[in-house]
C-alpha cells in the first residue's frame, strides 16, 4: 500500500436489509447484520452488527436495537448513517487520525424511488464518502456470478435478499425488464413466527424464526435428503411458561408457502414482460438465483417446475452482490454506463 493509498480509500458496499457487506482491496472485510444498538437516554451508539444482534430482543428499557433498513431501503436515516460510519471504521480498526477521501459504490434495489436513492447517497456522504456511485442489485449480482453483462445475450437474475426480491432480465449492460417486490427473507421469518404462534401456541423471537428458516426451511414439502428436525424454545401462550417444541421441514414448507408463491408469481410476471428474443436466451441460459433466499432448500426446483426453465443457484449466493459491486469498483471506467451518481 503506497503513501497516497492512505488518503483515498475505495470501498464497495452491499447495504442490505438483513446484512451489510463491505469490500476493500478485493477482500470482504466487513460482513455484519444491519442492526444498531442505541442508548435511549442520549442516542449514543452502543454496538453495531454482530454485537448489536446479540442484544436484539434481549434489551432493557435503556437500550433499543434498530434495523435502519426496511424492505431494502433506508427507513431510519440517522441510524443508517451511524451504522455505515461504524462499519467503515471496522475496515481499519485503530486508525483514527484522519478520514481518507472515500469513493463508494453502493448497490440499491431496482424498484427504488428517487427519494430513497437520495437517502442512500446522503447517508453515504454524511458517513464520509467524497464520491458515491450506485448500482442496481440484480446487475451487481450478475457481474458477481461471472456473467458478461455487456453481451447481446439475455440473462435472468432472481436476487432474494432480506427485504426485497429483485428479478431482472439483463442484456447489453442494461436492465431490459425488472420486477422488484418487497417480499423476501424477513417475510419468511414472519411466516414462521405466525405459524409457531398459531400451530404450537409458542411465542418465539425474530432470531429463533431466522434459525428455524436456516436450519429446516424448505420450499418443498418433500425433499430427497431432508434436514433433521430441530428443537426450538419459546414461551407457551396458554400458560406463559417456557417450553420446547420440535419442528420439521415439511411444517415450515407449509408455513412459508404463500410467500414463496408471491416470489414465483413475480418471476412469471418478469418472464411475461421479456421481449421474445431474450425469452429464447433465458430458456437456453436458465434463471440464476442469488441472495440469501437462494439457499432455501428446494427453491430452485420449485421455480423451475413453475416457470419451465432451468434454475441455477449461484456459488456463494450471499456474497454475489457485494462481489459484483467490488468488480465494478475496480473497473469503474468500464462500467461507468451502468452506474448512477
Amino acid at each position: 500500500m503506497g503513501f497516497f493509498d492512505f488518503f483515498t480509500s475505495e470501498i464497495a458496499i452491499d447495504l442490505g436489509t438483513a446484512n451489510t457487506l463491505i469490500i476493500c482491496n478485493d477482500k470482504i472485510v466487513v460482513e455484519e447484520p444491519s442492526i444498531v444498538a442505541l442508548d435511549r437516554t442520549n442516542g449514543k451508539v452502543l454496538a453495531v452488527g454482530k454485537k448489536a444482534m446479540q442484544m436484539h430482543e434481549k434489551t432493557h428499557p435503556n437500550i433499543k436495537t434498530v434495523r435502519p433498513l426496511k424492505d431494502g431501503v433506508i427507513a431510519d436515516f440517522t441510524v443508517a448513517e451511524h451504522m455505515i460510519r461504524e462499519m467503515i471504521k471496522m475496515i481499519h480498526p485503530g486508525r483514527r487520525f484522519f478520514t481518507p477521501s472515500l469513493r463508494m459504490v453502493i448497490c440499491i434495489p431496482s424498484g427504488i424511488t428517487e427519494v430513497e436513492k437520495r437517502a442512500v447517497k446522503d447517508s453515504a456522504e454524511h458517513a464520509g464518502a467524497k464520491e458515491v456511485y450506485m448500482i442496481h442489485e440484480p446487475m451487481a449480482a450478475a457481474i458477481g456470478i461471472g456473467i458478461d453483462v455487456e453481451e447481446p445475450n439475455g440473462n435472468m437474475i432472481v436476487d432474494i435478499g432480506g427485504g426485497t426480491t429483485e428479478i431482472a432480465v439483463i442484456a447489453l449492460a442494461g436492465i431490459v425488464c425488472n420486477e422488484s417486490i418487497r417480499t423476501a427473507g424477513d417475510h419468511l421469518n414472519n411466516d414462521v413466527l405466525d405459524y409457531m404462534r398459531r400451530q404450537h401456541n409458542l411465542l418465539i423471537g425474530e432470531r429463533s424464526a431466522e434459525k428455524i428458516k436456516i436450519e429446516v426451511g424448505s420450499s418443498l414439502s418433500e425433499l430427497e435428503n431432508p434436514p433433521e428436525d430441530i428443537e426450538i424454545m419459546g414461551r407457551d401462550l396458554m400458560t406463559g411458561i417456557p417450553k420446547v417444541v420440535s419442528v420439521g421441514y415439511s411444517e415450515i414448507a407449509q408455513a412459508i408457502d404463500k410467500t414463496i408463491s408471491k416470489i414465483e408469481d413475480a418471476v412469471l410476471k418478469a418472464l411475461e414482460l421479456t421481449p421474445p428474443e431474450l425469452s429464447g436466451d433465458i430458456l437456453k441460459n436458465g434463471i440464476h438465483l442469488t441472495g440469501g433466499g437462494a439457499l432455501l432448500r428446494g427453491l430452485d426446483k420449485r421455480i423451475s417446475a413453475k416457470a419451465k426453465v432451468k434454475v441455477y443457484v449461484a456459488d456463494d449466493p450471499l456474497r454475489a452482490v457485494v462481489r459484483g459491486t467490488g468488480i465494478v469498483l475496480k473497473n469503474i471506467e468500464t462500467f461507468r454506463g451502468i452506474l448512477m451518481t
